[in-house]
C-alpha cells in the first residue's frame, strides 16, 4: 500500500464517522470532528463538544473523550503503519475540562516503533487559548489479523457495508 493511501484511508475513516458512518459510540463521540491536517504519522482535528458528550456538571465527559482519542490515535498508528493494530496500552492525563461547545483541537503523533510495537502520543488542547485539556500515551501491536470487521479495515478493502464484516481477533 502507497504511503499517500494508507493517509488517505485513516483520514476518511475519521470523516466517515464524523458524518454517522461506524459503530454507534465511535459515532456518537466523533460528530462535529474534522481532519484538519494528515500526514504518515499525523493527525491534527478540531472538535466541538456536543451537549450529550457532557457529564452533569456540563463538561466534556471523560469517557466520550477516550474514546475519541483511541480513535484518533488508531487512524494516525495506521497513516504510519498501513494496519490497524489493536491498543494494547492506553493512558490519559486530565488537566482541564472542556464546556459544551467548545472546540478543541486534538493532535496525535506516532513517537516510536519497536519491532510490532507503536507508540502514539496524543495532546487535547482548547482553540481559544491553547491550554492543555489532557495527554494520552497509546502503545498499539502488531497482528495480522488485527482490526478485521471494523470500518477501518473494510475501507482498506472497498467494502464499505462493514456490519457484513466479522472480526477475527
Amino acid at each position: 500500500m502507497e504511503e499517500d493511501d494508507k493517509v488517505r484511508i485513516s483520514k476518511k475513516w475519521l470523516q466517515q464517522l464524523s458524518r454517522g458512518v461506524g459503530s454507534p459510540v465511535d459515532v456518537s463521540t466523533s460528530q462535529s470532528l474534522q481532519v484538519i491536517h494528515a500526514q504518515k504519522g499525523i493527525m491534527r482535528c478540531c472538535f466541538v463538544v456536543s451537549e450529550r458528550l457532557t457529564d452533569g456538571n456540563g463538561n466534556w465527559h471523560v469517557g466520550a473523550m477516550a474514546t475519541l482519542i483511541d480513535n484518533i490515535a488508531g487512524a494516525t498508528v495506521h497513516s504510519f503503519a498501513g494496519q490497524i493494530r489493536p491498543t494494547l496500552d492506553f493512558s490519559m492525563s486530565y488537566y482541564s475540562s472542556p464546556k459544551v461547545q467548545e472546540e478543541v483541537e486534538i493532535e496525535a503523533k506516532v513517537v516510536g516503533e519497536k519491532a510490532k510495537l507503536t507508540s502514539v502520543l496524543i495532546e487535547i488542547r482548547k482553540k481559544e487559548n491553547g491550554e492543555v485539556i489532557g495527554l494520552g500515551k497509546q502503545w498499539t501491536a502488531s497482528n495480522n489479523y488485527a482490526g478485521r470487521g471494523s470500518e477501518l479495515w473494510t475501507a482498506l478493502n472497498g467494502n464499505h457495508n462493514a456490519s457484513s464484516a466479522r472480526s477475527k481477533l
